[in-house]
């Protein structure tokens, strides 16, 4: 059997890392992307144990307590976290599982987990992503001043990992994505 393997998929919010993995997913149903554990209430057509498993703070708390996630972190005025038995269980069963996690969870992750291959999705800059995320519709002022101050934090943090794409072109960073994880070296 083949070996499985841990991606971790991380970068600034509105840089594009969900089209990129819909569509790495959709090139290639062998991967496994990880369904993550959050606090947060599910929107409107999100179902539990598809989209995340929706849990309140106390159990998430006691998943904390009991060492039942890989990594976990605060975004946003809500808890998020991967469930370490059911990655630990798809990789020892020879599957690549997908993380798209946040630069806190990243961090835990290499220190549990030093294996994972870590890719870091950029912006072309500051400026594209701002425009990006203005272009979405969904955030005040201060919604949006805050997600770009922590865009630049996690940008300044993106050689920590061992792949950075920039994605200025969904069809160019979709191609150095794959060359990156499907060509051997």
């Amino acid at each position: 059997m083949e070996a499985g393997k841990l991606i971790i998929f991380t970068g600034p919010s509105g840089v594009g890392k969900g089209t990129l993995l819909r569509k790495l997913l959709t090139q290639h149903p062998e991967l496994v992307l990880s369904t993550s554990v959050t606090t947060r209430p599910p929107r409107p057509g999100e179902i539990n144990g598809i989209d995340y498993y929706f849990v309140n703070v106390e159990k998430f708390q006691q998943m904390v307590a009991d060492d039942e996630l890989l990594e976990w972190a605060e975004f946003a005025g809500n808890y998020y976290g991967t469930p370490r038995l059911q990655v630990e269980d798809l990789i020892s069963q020879g599957k690549w599982v997908i993380l798209e996690i946040e630069l806190e969870g990243a961090r835990q992750i290499r220190r549990t987990f030093p294996q994972a291959l870590q890719f870091f999705i950029l912006p072309p800059s500051l400026r594209e992503l701002e425009q990006r995320i203005r272009h979405r519709g969904t955030e005040s002022e201060e919604a949006i001043a805050k997600r770009l101050r922590r865009a630049q934090e996690e940008i300044n943090a993106a050689n920590e990992f061992d792949i950075q794409i920039v994605n200025d072109d969904l069809e160019k960073a979709f191609a150095n994505l794959e060359a990156a994880l499907f060509v051997p070296c």
